[in-house]
C-alpha cells in the first residue's frame, strides 16, 4: 500500500499520475494526468475496515485534501493534466466512476459506523456496487 500512497505525496499536487515507471532512481511519470481513480482509496478502505489502523484514513485523508485542493471546480471535479504542476491545467471532465467509486470509498472510510455495509456481509464489485453475501445460492441457477 505504501507504494501506491507514495504515487500521490511525491508529487508537488499530491495526486498520483496515471501511468508510471519504476526505476532505480525513482519513479518516472510516463502519462502525468490524473483521472480521480478510486483503486488507491479504494484499497485504504479495505485495509482500514479490516485492520482498523488509523494511518489509512489519514492517508485518504491526504488524498482527498488533493483532490479538493487541485481537482475541485465549481461545478465538480475535473481531471488534472499534470500532478507535476501545482499550477496544472485542468481538463473539464469528470469521469463517472468518481462518483459512483472513489467518493464513496472515501464516504465509506470516514463513517465511524463499521456496520454500514460491513465486509462480512457485502461484497463490492468492479464498480463498488455493494452486493450481499449470500450463505445459501439456490435457485440463483
Amino acid at each position: 500500500m505504501w507504494g501506491c500512497y507514495h504515487l500521490y505525496i511525491t508529487q508537488p499536487t499530491g495526486l498520483a499520475a496515471e501511468f508510471v515507471r519504476f526505476k532505480f532512481e525513482g519513479v518516472e511519470a510516463l502519462s502525468t494526468e490524473n483521472h480521480l481513480r478510486p483503486e488507491t482509496v479504494e484499497s485504504l478502505f479495505v485495509l482500514w475496515r479490516v485492520t482498523g489502523k488509523q494511518k489509512y484514513r489519514d492517508m485518504a485523508w491526504n488524498i482527498f485534501q488533493a483532490f479538493e485542493r487541485v481537482s475541485r471546480t465549481c461545478n465538480g471535479y475535473t481531471t488534472v493534466y499534470d500532478v507535476r504542476n501545482v499550477h496544472t491545467v485542468t481538463l473539464d471532465v469528470m469521469e463517472s466512476f468518481f462518483l459512483a467509486e472513489t467518493l464513496k470509498y472515501l464516504y465509506l472510510l470516514f463513517e465511524d459506523d463499521v456496520d454500514v455495509l460491513p465486509l462480512d456481509k457485502w461484497v463490492f464489485n468492479t464498480e463498488a456496487h455493494p452486493l450481499p453475501i449470500l450463505a445459501d445460492f439456490k435457485g440463483w441457477y
